[in-house]
Formats: structure tokens, sequence, C-alpha cells
């Protein structure tokens, strides 16, 4: 089972985060100041580490410099209602692998856990093949063309670069601010619909002659490309 250490220092938003950690079937540690997370995360073995920014006694970046100091590389997950391009870049730049800003959804913070958990297992053997494949669909990545059976696509750069990070997610449920970061490298403004727009376009070349779905809208959770 993976073990979790949640630093967070406000009760109800720890409450929430147990109970979604717990329902997602995570082992969850707490420690409610910076001070109890250094002790707990060097003392204990933990398969990640969720660590809000705010923190009594020692902030969230002082406890990443000093657990990174004591030699633990435990994955960690950076929580803050700092939201600012200088802020995640200081809470990356302190050790940090992630970083969600308040408020969020608890469907995205399990998503970005599993996602760190899998970046942390042994690597895959080194792939061959130059493609990506979902279904029919088939993404040449050394020409950057797209092709569903015989039927070439014709995608902008920006389609393009949303279909390659849905493709090499296949399966798996993407946020929208997980597009906004990866795709438009900035974080997710919930006032702007151009991810619903650039979704829209993508989908009508995906199934432009009567094609079966393979870009599927989960509702309140965000997109997932998959085979039907």
């Amino acid at each position: 089972m993976t073990h979790v250490l949640v630093v967070e220092d406000d009760m109800a938003t720890v409450r929430e985060i147990e109970a979604a950690l717990q329902d997602h079937g995570f082992e969850v540690t707490l420690a409610h100041d910076g001070r109890e997370g250094i002790l707990k995360a060097i003392s204990s073995p933990f398969d990640l580490i969720v660590l809000d920014r705010m923190l009594p006694q020692v902030d969230g970046l002082g406890v990443l410099t000093s657990i990174r100091a004591a030699g633990n590389s435990t994955p960690v997950l950076v929580l803050s209602a700092l939201g600012t391009l200088d802020e995640r870049v200081r809470g990356l730049q302190a050790g940090g692998d992630d970083y969600l800003t308040k408020p969020f959804e608890f469907i995205e913070l399990t998503a970005r856990l599993d996602a760190l958990i899998r970046r942390g297992q042994a690597p895959r053997p080194v792939q061959q093949s130059h493609e990506l494949k979902v279904g029919d669909l088939v993404i040449d990545q050394v020409r950057r063309t797209v092709q569903r059976g015989e039927r070439k696509i014709n995608l902008l750069p920006r389609e393009y670069a949303l279909l390659h990070y849905l493709a090499e997610h296949a399966d798996q449920v993407v946020t929208r601010t997980m597009l906004f970061e990866a795709v438009w490298d900035y974080a997710y403004d919930e006032r702007t619909n151009v991810i619903e727009v650039h979704i829209g376009r993508l989908r009508k070349k995906l199934e432009a002659e009567g094609d079966s779905a393979l870009l599927h809208t989960i509702r309140g959770a965000g997109y997932v490309l998959r085979a039907s």
C-alpha cells in the first residue's frame, strides 16, 4: 500500500485530504507543522509527501530544504495558496516534484500523486517505435503527423501538442490544470474557455468522418483519450 505523509496545519483541509487519500487506497500519516513534518519525513520511509507551503514552526520551503539536505528523495507535492509563477518555481527549485495551487479538486490531487508514483518507478525498456498509438490513431513523433486508419489528420501546432499529451497519458483522466501547465505552460484560469475550444476543435478533426469517439469528457474531472 502506498504510504503518504501529509504535512498540513489547517485541520479542515487535513481531514478532507486524509479522507480523499484513504478512499484512493493510500495509507496516511499526518504532521501538523513544519518541524514535525521534517522529523517524520526523515525518521520513517514514505512513498510520497504532500506538503503545505505555509506552515508554523518551519515553512514548506524550509521543510523541503531540510529533508533534501538529509538525503531524502521521497517525491514531494507542494500545496499552496500562492499560485504565482515565481512561487511555483521557488517550490520546485527547493526540491518539490510537483506544485498544486489551492483551492484544488481532490481528483486532481490523487491523479498527480499517481503520476509521481509512476515517475519514481523503474524505467521501462526504451521503445524502439517512434509512434504513439491509441486504437486506430497513430501519432508519428518524429514527423509530427497524425493518422486515423488511412485518413491523415492535419493539426495546428497547439492541437498537436494537446493530442500528444493526451496520447502520452492515454486511458488516464487529465485535468484542465494539467493541460494548461503542460501545453500552455501557465497556471489554469477558471475564467477562460481555451481548453474547451481546443478540445472541441480537436474532437471534430479526430471524428470528422463518423469515426468512433476517442476523446472523452469526464464531467467535473477533465478528459481522457481512449479507444471506445
